[in-house]
C-alpha cells in the first residue's frame, strides 16, 4: 500500500529543517567567535613586552654536562 505525504507533513517538515539550519548557524558563529576569542588572548600573552613587532626572542638554554658516575 502506497502512502502519500500530507501537506502537514510538508509544513512541519519545513519548519524543522529552518529550525535546525538556523540553530546550526548560531552554534557555529558562537564556535567560530570563541576560537577567535581565545587565539587572541594567547597571542598577546606570547608577545614578549619589549618587543612591538611582536617577534618572539628564543631563550638561549645553558649547556649542561652531563656527568657519569
Amino acid at each position: 500500500m502506497g502512502t502519500s505525504l500530507t501537506p502537514d507533513f510538508w509544513k512541519s517538515f519545513a519548519l524543522l529543517l529552518a529550525i535546525s539550519m538556523a540553530a546550526t548557524f548560531v552554534v557555529s558563529a558562537a564556535l567560530d567567535a570563541l576560537v577567535l576569542r581565545l587565539r587572541q588572548r594567547r597571542r598577546q600573552r606570547q608577545l614578549p613586552a619589549g618587543r612591538p613587532d611582536g617577534a618572539l626572542r628564543i631563550p638561549s638554554r645553558p649547556k649542561q654536562t652531563l656527568v657519569h658516575h
